[in-house]
């Protein structure tokens, strides 16, 4: 196994902690209550016992970011890759890989996944809750397919929303601010004797980038609205209900940067490849408590994304030929390079050359020139459709059982269904089904030994089946002071993009026809293999967790080796896609984060991560930060005045360093039963980079909103 050498670092900050006089007293006890996390193993757990690495971000963290999105507060998990392909389209994974698609980590709102089935994709400024709504957010920083399923490859996301019982009265918020930013946000809660219910409402609006390298408009602002609904139903002493109703809808603009292979001077669009975004999601959970030693639940869960971009673009005739399709059928690469011929059978006629190829790839060239002899290099326009629907239902039986003081065994059984339609991406429509049966066993040795196994059971019915374990060894100096050794295995399946495309366009109402016809499919066009096998990935871990209550500080330390085998890195794209099996890579290094609740008016929170890191594709290199952190000082100043002081930073991703300060003062006022807070934002970039590639530049390396909350 090997680890960075810089891997002491954070052990002798540990001595050092442990070397205080208060520290020592509070290592050896303290009778305030443990705080709990859920994520890791579905089981109510103090941090010191957890078998893996975890983060999380309470309300009051959130809330002194200033964050508009959730993407942009996983800035404060270490480890965790953030990164933008335009302004409304931010990409976040753990420690890299192709991050430009979520592929590997699984999100959850409340337990329900919003991982997109079909394009493996998580769309993290549509997702339909406000950042109001979150009460934290649990980061499991590590593979938890043993949990929660393939797609748990190297982390899991958890947001839990306020219950609502904890949200009653109302609030209204507007924020305002450089670049368009106009968000609003407006929430009611209200309660009765055995129940309660929570209603926001929520829009997000704002410009994104101002220019791409070339210094050209870059279209790529975003409007959303949103509309959640919780209620919590007590039916008696042993029965609850719990229910969500959750919608979003909005528009992202798309920047039209299509290049044609035949003749630049005519590919033309008319800037309305802009996606319409409409999303629907229900929850249900019925809970029972049949002891205080046992309980289980049933939720069910439905959810729909549509994704409308239907735009009209201009290409050469000859791009819509029977015989070129054919010819890029039997060999894509040919027909790239009969390109090049092409444009330099105009520029430089005298040395243009037909490339050599089989008798066949020459009888189609020469049908394909006959056909621009006799005009089909005309421009012709018409209508492209890449709307996309997607559908997943949900259901699990959930079981925890407390067979002794000493025992505790979690068990359940799951059921999805996913169903992906677009004539683009799939000529029609493609649906999945996985079930799922997982275990966890917590066996408290003694006063100290902790072990914990689980494993995870899933049939996946285009991907096949596949079981992964987890082992852990917790050794516990105190409730609040646990090292951990951990061993786990974790696959992804493939998505159905991956393994099923079958991506070509259909344009219709050509104008003027295309070889006599209003409607006709696009040469290029892409195969899914149908047989690529899940990734697997092996982690090792080592940590320390530690709570110093009398003195305010929780410290996370680990220590990690982790391998992926039999890697899918190639990116989604229509043109020479040729997904394989055929990749891997390897990440080891430390990770640490500590908050410190200095005085009852201070808190700092900071956190690091050195990752070193190998990778046969040079797609999964290029988005791993090696050094990458965080630095947050929170201040209460008392009269109602507060601030909040965080740095970001991270050497490189895609070649860019990434470094930003971000502050928030605020002003909270208090009028009879109801409270006004007045807040300013101000984000300043400390490098003079691009944001993650090339064409994503701000006109100004600041930007400052404003944003103004009545409680009451």
């Amino acid at each position: 196994m090997i680890f960075s050498t810089r891997a002491p670092l954070p052990l002798a900050l540990l001595a050092l902690l442990a070397g205080g006089e208060a520290l020592g007293d509070d290592l050896f006890g303290n009778d305030q209550a443990l705080p709990e996390v859920l994520t890791a193993t579905r089981l109510k757990q103090a941090p010191a016992a957890v078998p893996g690495s975890i983060t999380v971000l309470d309300s009051a963290l959130i809330e002194a970011s200033g964050a508009r999105d959730i993407a942009e507060l996983l800035r404060l998990v270490p480890g965790m890759m953030v990164g933008y392909r335009n302004g409304n389209q931010a990409t976040a994974n753990y420690h890299g890989t192709n991050v430009s698609e979520a592929r590997r980590l699984q999100v959850l709102i409340d337990g329900r996944s919003v991982y997109r089935p079909g394009l493996a994709t998580v769309d993290w400024s549509d997702i339909p809750v406000a950042i109001e709504d979150i009460e934290r957010i649990e980061v499991f920083r590590g593979p938890n397919t043993v949990s929660y399923g393939a797609n748990a490859l190297m982390g899991v996301i958890n947001i839990l929303t306020r219950t609502p019982a904890d949200s009653r009265g109302t609030r209204l918020k507007t924020t305002q601010g450089q670049r368009g930013i106009h968000d609003w946000y407006a929430s009611h809660g209200t309660g009765w004797a055995e129940g309660a219910l929570r209603l926001s409402l929520s829009g997000q609006q704002d410009d994104g980038f101002d220019h791409d390298q070339f210094a050209r408009d870059y279209r790529d602002s975003r409007r959303l609205n949103r509309f959640n609904l919780a209620v919590s139903q007590q039916l008696d002493s042993r029965h609850s209900l719990d229910w969500q109703l959750a919608a979003k809808e909005g528009s992202n603009q798309r920047p039209y940067g299509y290049a044609s292979l035949f003749d630049e001077a005519i590919a033309d669009g008319d800037d309305g490849s802009d996606v319409s975004a409409r999303d629907y999601a229900g929850s249900l959970r019925w809970s029972l408590d049949l002891s205080p030693a046992h309980s289980l639940y049933l939720q069910g869960s439905a959810q729909h994304w549509e994704r409308k971009q239907v735009w009209r673009a201009c290409e050469a005739e000859v791009a819509f030929s029977p015989e070129l399709g054919q010819l890029w059928d039997l060999n894509p690469f040919y027909v790239v390079r009969f390109g090049d011929y092409l444009n330099q059978l105009k520029s430089d006629p005298a040395n243009a050359v037909l490339p050599p190829g089989s008798a066949q790839e020459q009888a189609l060239a020469g049908a394909v020139l006959a056909q621009l002899a006799g005009g089909a290099s005309r421009a012709v326009c018409g209508d492209v459709n890449q709307s996309m629907r997607e559908t997943r239902y949900d259901l699990e039986l959930q079981d925890t059982l407390s067979l002794s003081d000493d025992l505790r065994l979690l068990s359940g059984l799951g059921y999805r269904y996913d169903r992906a339609d677009s004539e683009t991406y799939f000529n029609g429509a493609l649906s999945n089904q996985i079930w799922r049966l997982f275990g966890h066993l917590e066996w408290q040795l003694d006063e100290h030994w902790l072990l914990q196994g689980g494993a995870m059971l899933e049939n996946d019915q285009l991907s096949g089946s596949s079981l992964t374990p987890r082992l852990a060894v917790n050794y516990l100096i105190t409730p609040r002071h646990g090292l951990r050794a951990v061993y786990s295995e974790a696959v992804r399946s493939p998505d159905m993009y991956e393994n099923n495309v079958d991506w070509r366009y259909r344009v219709r109402n050509l104008q003027p026809l295309a070889f006599g016809q209003g409607s006709a499919t696009y040469f290029a066009r892409s195969r899914g293999p149908g047989n690529l096998d899940q990734e697997i990935m092996r982690s090792r871990e080592l940590g320390y967790n530690g709570a110093f209550a009398d003195a305010g500080i929780g410290v996370d330390i680990k220590l990690f080796y982790d391998e992926i085998h039999s890697m899918i890195s190639e990116p989604l794209r229509n043109d020479r896609f040729f997904p394989s099996n055929a990749n891997s890579m390897r990440f080891s290094g430390v990770e640490t984060q500590l908050d410190w609740q200095l005085s009852p008016a201070d808190r700092l929170r900071l956190s690091y991560a050195y990752v070193d890191f190998a990778a046969s594709s040079h797609l999964d290199r290029r988005l791993t930060a090696r050094h990458s952190g965080s630095a947050g000082w929170l201040r209460d100043w008392g009269q109602g005045w507060s601030s909040a002081l965080f740095y970001y930073g991270a050497d490189q991703l895609n070649g860019y360093r990434f470094e930003r300060l971000d502050l928030r003062l605020a002003k909270r006022i208090a009028i009879g039963n109801a409270a006004l807070e007045l807040a300013g934002v101000l984000q300043q970039r400390l490098d003079d980079q691009p944001l993650t590639w090339p064409e994503n530049n701000y006109d100004e390396r600041h930007l400052l909103y404003f944003s103004a909350e009545l409680e009451f």
